[in-house]
């Protein structure tokens, strides 16, 4: 069975969406997007490369699939889309119709929750979620989620998706705390079983 980690850039008040562009993620009529531009430095470019150079296979909704590997193939080539390219990917879609255009992409499709619990059970690879708010906030309530590795930015955006909507409480074990040059806080969290 392996675990899942959340990967995921967020506002001081809890904001995930649009965090890259402009015009990353416009539902529900968002005007903040490309809020954490200015805050990369070193040490988060050096944290995120530990991460996707430890080999997980990487789980997509289909709307962050298409627009993250979409966006990371246009710009050229760069270590990034390489490890995206190369990486096993696991795409979540309630359609079986949906059209994987990247390869090592397998589709899993239905219900979130029910396909990637046994996508868990049968992988023997960590699994990494990028960005798919609604996908993780879907396994959150389910508690399928392990790990949470946040880059929680000195911002508030004021408005957009959340990481987190309502639910049951759920306790949180630090592992791991690097702060970075921009302030930004990089923090790993446990999920207390």
């Amino acid at each position: 069975m392996s675990t899942i980690t959340v990967f995921e850039s967020v506002s001081l008040d809890g904001v995930m969406q649009g965090p890259g562009r402009a015009d990353e993620d416009a539902r529900g009529g968002f005007t903040e997007g490309g809020w954490s531009n200015g805050y990369q430095d070193e040490v988060l470019m050096k944290y995120a490369g530990e991460g996707m150079g430890a080999g997980p296979a990487l789980v997509f909704g289909h709307r962050t699939y298409d627009d993250v590997l979409g966006y990371w193939s246009s710009v050229g080539p760069n270590p990034f889309v390489d490890v995206l390219l190369g990486s096993e990917k696991f795409v979540v879609s309630r359609s079986a119709d949906t059209a994987l255009a990247y390869p090592n992409s397998e589709l899993l499709a239905g219900e979130a929750v029910s396909t990637v619990a046994a996508l868990k059970e049968r992988s023997s690879r960590d699994l990494l979620i990028l960005g798919s708010g609604e996908l993780v906030r879907s396994l959150h309530i389910a508690g399928l989620v392990d790990r949470y590795a946040l880059q929680i930015h000195p911002i508030v955006v004021g408005s957009g998706a959340r990481l987190f909507g309502q639910g049951d409480r759920v306790d949180l074990r630090l592992g791991r705390s690097i702060p970075t040059t921009t302030g930004v806080l990089i923090v790993e969290y446990t999920v207390a079983r």
